[in-house]
């Protein structure tokens, strides 16, 4: 009775793990990503009269890009919703890779779904809302691991500091992504981590 009861809980933490895992990130889909990839320059010529690209940005970000065996960490302040697809689509096309975006919290679940499988990455449900309780018990711990895997597997992470139309304050759900980029170096998960500043600047913010 002992055996299957450890079983039982075992396949219960599993159960619990999956769910919050599934909470935080989805399988990318190809598709959706070709697809994007496309629709965007069109979006972007209708919302905008052109998009510009800093040359010296650009070269740092390449530079960094370049650096062996380092994972890449992008911290962007929040202007526009459009930020997310923006910077990924920037990325991409410049060789640098895909990036996971963490995306905040107010999202509707369609979206969050479709976020999801462009390479979005959402913090677990209860875990956005208050920065006060420093217990964060199983969402925290998956959080921690799969910040760590991401570092280690050495995909970009795009980081936002606030959100957006806010005042210049670190927002609560950026402090919980940052904690966990602490905690992985503190770790020993990664031996380094090379943090790249990039800007996006509108005329008139969309």
């Amino acid at each position: 009775p002992g055996s299957g009861g450890d079983e039982g809980s075992q396949r219960r933490w599993k159960e619990e793990i999956c769910q919050i895992l599934g909470e935080i990130q989805a399988p990318l889909s190809p598709l959706l990503l070709r697809l994007c990839h496309w629709l965007l320059p069109k979006l972007l010529t209708r919302l905008f009269l052109g998009v510009q690209l800093h040359r010296g940005q650009l070269e740092m970000l390449l530079r960094a890009a370049r650096t062996p065996q380092v994972p890449l960490v992008f911290l962007c302040s929040h202007q526009s919703r459009l930020d997310g697809p923006l910077l990924s689509f920037v990325l991409l096309s410049q060789g640098v890779g895909l990036p996971r975006v963490a995306v905040g919290a107010g999202t509707s679940p369609r979206l969050r779904s479709l976020l999801q499988r462009l390479g979005g990455i959402f913090l677990p449900s209860g875990m956005a809302q208050t920065w006060s309780d420093p217990d964060e018990g199983l969402p925290g711990a998956v959080l921690d691991a799969y910040v760590q895997e991401v570092l280690r597997s050495r995909q970009p992470l795009v980081l936002f500091l606030e959100e957006p139309s806010a005042s210049l304050r670190l927002a609560d759900p950026a402090r919980r992504w940052l904690l966990r980029l602490l905690r992985a170096l503190r770790d020993g998960a990664v031996p380094d981590v090379l943090v790249v500043p990039v800007g996006i600047a509108y005329d008139v913010a969309p």
